[in-house]
């Protein structure tokens, strides 16, 4: 089935999304943004543990562990707030993105990222665990701003599912009791009180002119942590 990069959250939604597309032979890698010092520690090590969950499906997992808060503070200081959310998620091989509303153009961001690791990782697509409707930034236009920035596929084996089936499958792996553990990602860092549902590209792009995407872009993958995790590794929770 290949390879592809999942955008791994702290959510319900992302495991299951790499869950999916194992189970299709998809050989999945994972990466993970963690912005530290809005997250914790605690938030991390719950995404290492998803991921070792995921694995008793997909065989050892390597996930990609981005510091995202120079890039959140720079969209925070420069860019109007209704373009803070967007929603992804990204899980080994794959990329799943965040499943919370996520701001748009940091998702954009993470989109890109996840793209430049995947390639360099052999991985052929994305995996994000959105779902249509779910959250205000998962509407068809944020998705397709969020996917502009891409050019490989983007899998989302989640989007035309209900909710309680996604729970349902998360409860039948194992990563649901994970996924609900009180500690927050970056996905809900920043976010707008009115977001943008229904953004055009021209939009954005113009919204973004006063960053520098690709210093901003270069300075996170300068110190990627690339942490292996297999089913059999002690439970970090």
């Amino acid at each position: 089935g290949g390879r592809a990069m999942v955008l791994l959250s702290g959510g319900i939604d992302s495991p299951v999304a790499a869950y999916m597309m194992a189970k299709r032979g998809v050989e999945v890698e994972a990466v993970h943004f963690f912005s530290y010092p809005y997250t914790s520690q605690l938030a991390k090590d719950k995404v290492i543990e998803l991921a070792r969950l995921v694995t008793k499906y997909s065989g050892r997992m390597t996930v990609n562990v981005v510091s995202f808060t120079e890039i959140q503070e720079a969209i925070r200081d420069n860019c109007p707030e209704e373009f803070f959310i967007a929603g992804i998620k990204i899980v080994a091989s794959f990329v799943i993105l965040c499943q919370a509303s996520i701001p748009l153009i940091m998702h954009r961001f993470m989109m890109e990222i996840a793209q430049r690791i995947a390639k360099g990782d052999g991985c052929g697509a994305l995996i994000t665990g959105e779902n249509l409707g779910q959250v205000a930034s998962q509407t068809m236009e944020a998705m397709t701003v969020t996917g502009a920035v891409v050019d490989i596929p983007i899998f989302m084996p989640l989007v035309g599912m209900d909710k309680k089936d996604i729970i349902s499958i998360a409860r039948e792996i194992g990563t649901l009791d994970t996924s609900i553990l009180p500690y927050e990602d970056c996905c809900t860092v920043f976010t707008p009180k009115h977001p943008k549902t229904k953004p055009t590209l021209g939009q954005v792009v113009n919204a973004e002119k006063k960053l520098d995407r690709e210093a901003l872009i270069a300075r996170a993958l300068e110190n990627v942590e690339k942490i292996k995790v297999t089913y059999h590794d002690e439970p970090l929770l």
